[in-house]
């Protein structure tokens, strides 16, 4: 015998399902993302992490870092964690759609100092999500960190890892 009761789990159970659905058409499933901003003080710099998944089947997240260095405003730059490398930039400034900078394997390096300016080509789209296969665009991010005198350092810093 169906109850009221039934009726209502079976009801509440549908409208589950049917938000679920929404949610998914409504593109609030990230494949990928950005977090908050942080400051890492020591090196006078913001860093937010950029998580993704390779492949849209893919169980959890990996991830990058974004760091902006208030010195160079125009920029954020990506770097990876696991090869211990910067391997591109954002143009904040640049034309939107042809805004990233992605380094050739040989100009990717540790340091953002040993990386020279000539190294970054003209801006173009944003490349693929990192590992991807299926050639899916990264999404830029899309705020910058808060700064405030509580929350780091003010505009005039010397340029990165100096």
């Amino acid at each position: 015998m169906i109850t009221k009761r039934h009726v209502r789990f079976l009801v509440g159970a549908a409208l589950a399902v049917v938000a679920a659905v929404g949610v998914a058409r409504a593109g609030l499933y990230y494949r990928q993302y950005y977090s908050s901003w942080n400051y890492y003080p020591q090196y006078n710099y913001y860093y937010s992490n950029y998580y993704y998944q390779p492949t849209s089947d893919y169980q959890g997240y990996n991830y990058h870092y974004c760091i902006y260095y208030p010195s160079y405003p125009n920029y954020v730059y990506y770097y990876n964690p696991y090869r211990h490398t910067y391997w591109g930039r954002l143009d904040l400034k640049g034309k939107p759609g042809h805004q990233y900078s992605l380094l050739a394997d040989k100009d990717r390096k540790e340091k953002l100092k040993d990386i020279p300016e000539t190294a970054f080509p003209t801006p173009g789209k944003m490349p693929p999500i990192p590992e991807s296969k299926d050639g899916a665009a990264m999404e830029p991010v899309k705020d910058l960190p808060k700064i405030t005198s509580d929350s780091g350092p003010g505009k005039d810093l010397p340029g990165p890892e100096k």
